[in-house]
This record gives structure tokens, C-alpha cells and sequence, in this order.
């Protein structure tokens, strides 16, 4: 939401100050942040795609690293991996190590509420 408020306040600005050629300018500048979100976001998908589905190196390591309002973007570039859904929940994701830990997240409104590790005895 702060995002688009401050593209709205660019355009905004841009026209008051230089009438249609600084709406144009800030239409530009718009559509680039954007191509370079996208950009982003095929880039780590990509990496992900290289990857077995919900595998980390350690779930300890990863678990520790975790903190509340992550993107799932942010997670799966952490990762190097797709986490696989957990059935019966609409934003709960795990991901799990060869040890046989593994680390439930759960999202709301796409950022990390809460997570819990489940540890292999």
C-alpha cells in the first residue's frame, strides 16, 4: 500500500510541477520499478525451480533465521526452494531437512505470522 501511495504522490507531483511530460516521466519511472519487481521475482523462481520441493540444508539453521513479517518471496529466496502446502490450511508451508526436521510456516495476508519447528528424534 505504501508503494502505490508514493507512485500516486510521484505522479501527483510530477504533473503539478512539469504538466504532462513529468506525468509521462513518473508513468516511466513507475513501470521500471515494477519491470524490476517482476524481474526479481522470475529470478528467484528460477532458482527455486532448480530445487527439490520444501527441502532446506537444516531446518535448525533456517528456523533460526526466521522472523515475523517475511514475504514468501523473502522465504523461498532463503530457501533456494518451493515449500511444499500443508493440507487442510490455506498459508501453512513446510519445508524439512534430510535429518527429518522440518519447520512449519504460516502466512497471513502474504507476510509470516508465526512457525514452528518440528524436530526428528
Amino acid at each position: 500500500m505504501l508503494g502505490w501511495a508514493l507512485a500516486a504522490l510521484l505522479a501527483v507531483a510530477s504533473f503539478e510541477a512539469y504538466g504532462w511530460p513529468g506525468l509521462a516521466m513518473a508513468a516511466s519511472a513507475i513501470v521500471f520499478w515494477l519491470l524490476l519487481q517482476f524481474n526479481r521475482a522470475v529470478r528467484v523462481m528460477k532458482n527455486a525451480a532448480d530445487s527439490p520441493l520444501g527441502e532446506i540444508e537444516s531446518a535448525v539453521m533456517f528456523h533460526a533465521k526466521l522472523q515475523t513479517g517475511l514475504t514468501m518471496l523473502q522465504i523461498v529466496t532463503r530457501t533456494k526452494s518451493l515449500g511444499r502446502k500443508v493440507e487442510g490450511s490455506d498459508d501453512d508451508w513446510v519445508w524439512s531437512d534430510p535429518g527429518g526436521s522440518s519447520v512449519r510456516l504460516h502466512f497471513e495476508r502474504g507476510r509470516l505470522k508465526r512457525w514452528q519447528i518440528e524436530r526428528q528424534e
